[in-house]
């Protein structure tokens, strides 16, 4: 460990955020990262504990204790080789990972976990501008081909240690960019895009081929993908939306988060309104807007509605009030369900829980509110209030409710792989083996709508799988 007192005589510093009346004023990330001394002082406070619980918690099982140790004795180099051993794109994961492996840290016992997100983070982007990540060109090639569908986390990470066993891989993804969720589901003022166009070029120089615009099912079918190539693997995600079934919900300013949330993204990459909003411009300036979900997803639809000028933004959920502080005892080393306030539920929202939604209440044709009534949950189940009955003024209705997994038509249809009763594709997390042969499958679309971190390690965990199936044996990491 870097110092054994460290723990003791050193108090938890997170990173800071700039001012919200600055930062609403732009769509950049606005994390004021710690000073290299500052960063070495946080990771001397790790215990480098005899169970170190952070490596259960994290999905990449990060080798956290020991990069802590180095980042201490300030040997980056070697940090930055340990932490890319375990985990493909740490800069995506330092920016947008809730950080489980700090609630499993030993310290946070008494609310003072290390600081390991922002430690992984600084690490990953000082092998960056150090020029110490380059592209790992494999020796030998196998004159294997594998067909990666989707190009979020789950497939960039499959697809990227594929190529480094030496398989031809073609990445196919149905968007305009490489990214997935990564590029237009997640605002860029969370993670801005220039970190996943310079992985896509270290992964191009690796020997990934990227297809963009191109959706499997639709632009090219599955029967092509089976005939051209020697495995496939369907890492896309988990994209069918819940709907909100109430009257009114018809209305055109009822609209999808993720559709609310790309189109942001896609002006702030430089594209033309017609190419960014197909539809018609959704836009929440001047409005009263109500996010309808209380998890990640409502949050990036404040802090966008926020930036574009909302006139007040309100965020409802349907599940009770979760408590301030976690019980200890009952929860550690586990995620704990507790009251969790984002950097843009600071920036400005009105929150309220345990909000059932009635009707969405219009004038013709347009959205005006949102009548909705308080709730109760007894013994896990929901029961109205009496009288509770009340109007929300609302004019953009933005839906973050979650996901029911995969899209069904197109590709699945033709794939012709079973499906679990979530609606989700079934495979196992041990072979990632679909029912049909030589298909794969991994991510949101195996799993149902996860984490990039999760998303992560099943690629990188599919990929061994099929270079073990292809070639009889294995070298890659699981």
């Amino acid at each position: 460990m870097g110092k054994e007192t460290g723990f003791l005589e050193i108090d938890r510093q997170d990173r800071t955020y700039a001012d919200p009346a600055e930062r609403i004023a732009h769509y950049q990330e606005f994390v004021v990262p710690h000073s290299e001394e500052g960063l070495k002082n946080q990771a001397a406070r790790c215990m480098n504990c005899g169970i170190p619980y952070c490596h259960n918690g994290c999905p990449v099982n990060n080798m956290i204790p020991d990069w802590n140790h180095l980042v201490y004795e300030s040997d980056w180099r070697a940090a930055v080789d340990n932490l890319h051993s375990t985990n493909n794109f740490p800069e995506f994961t330092g920016r947008v990972c809730p950080a489980p492996c700090e609630a499993a840290c030993t310290l946070n016992i008494i609310d003072q976990p290390v600081t390991i997100k922002s430690i992984e983070c600084a690490i990953a982007d000082r092998g960056w501008k150090e020029g110490w990540v380059a592209p790992a060109i494999p020796a030998h090639k196998t004159g294997k081909s594998v067909a990666v569908v989707g190009s979020g986390p789950a497939g960039l990470a499959c697809a990227q240690q594929l190529a480094r066993a030496g398989h031809s891989v073609t990445v196919f993804e149905k968007s305009d960019r490489v990214g997935g969720l990564l590029r237009y589901g997640i605002p860029d003022f969370k993670m801005e895009k220039h970190l996943i166009n310079r992985r896509a070029v270290q992964m191009e120089a690796e020997g990934v081929t990227f297809k963009t615009s191109t959706e499997i099912g639709v632009d090219v079918s599955m029967k092509s993908l089976k005939e051209n190539f020697d495995a496939i693997v369907l890492a896309g995600g988990a994209e069918h939306a819940r709907p909100l079934q109430i009257p009114g919900a018809e209305l055109p300013g009822v609209r999808q988060a993720m559709e609310f949330l790309t189109q942001q993204n896609k002006r702030n990459a430089g594209d033309t309104e017609e190419r960014a909003a197909p539809r018609g411009t959704l836009s929440a300036a001047g409005k009263d807007v109500i996010v309808i979900g209380g998890g990640d997803t409502g949050s990036d639809c404040v802090g966008t509605s926020n930036r574009q000028g909302a006139n007040s933004v309100t965020q409802i959920e349907i599940m009770p009030r979760p408590p301030e502080r976690e019980d200890k005892a009952l929860t550690w080393p586990n995620w704990p369900m507790k009251l969790r306030t984002s950097s843009s539920h600071e920036e400005g929202v009105t929150r309220d829980w345990a909000i059932l939604t009635k009707e969405v209440v219009g004038e013709n044709g347009t959205v005006t509110g949102l009548k909705c009534a308080r709730i109760e949950w007894v013994d896990g189940a929901m029961e109205e209030v009496p009288g509770s009955e009340f109007v929300l003024k609302a004019d953009l209705i933005l839906l973050a409710m979650g996901f029911l997994g995969p899209k069904k038509t197109g590709m699945l249809e033709q794939a012709g792989v079973t499906l679990t009763d979530r609606g989700a594709v079934a495979a196992d997390t041990l072979f990632y083996r679909t029912s049909e042969d030589m298909i794969f499958a991994c991510g949101d679309m195996r799993r149902g709508q996860s984490l990039v971190v999760w998303a992560i390690r099943e690629g990188r965990q599919a990929a061994r799988a099929v270079d073990e199936v292809l070639m009889g044996r294995t070298e890659l990491p699981r």
